[in-house]
This record gives C-alpha cells, structure tokens and sequence, in this order.
C-alpha cells in the first residue's frame, strides 16, 4: 500500500500532462477543419492525365 504513495500523484501528473497537450492543441487550431482532411482523400491530384 505504499506504493500508491508514488503511484498516485505520477497519475495525476500524467492526467494533467494530457489534458495541458489536449488544450494546447485546441489553441492551436488542430481540430479546426475536420471535414478537410476527408475531402483531401478522396481527390486525385496525383493522377496523370
């Protein structure tokens, strides 16, 4: 049970450090054109005419 003495707070560490680079992200504008990236697939621009 003594370990949960350090196990507990590298948990919380790790939470954090995920969400700081979830919101980071979000300022950054990672998420802002989602439906991009489905229509960039689908075009064929490397095709040869």
């Amino acid at each position: 049970m003594e370990v949960l003495i350090y196990l507990v707070p590298i948990a919380l560490l790790l939470g954090l450090t995920g969400l700081a680079a979830f919101l980071w992200s979000l300022k950054d504008g990672q998420y802002d054109d989602v439906q991009g990236a489905a229509v960039r697939v689908l075009s064929d621009d490397d095709v040869r005419r």
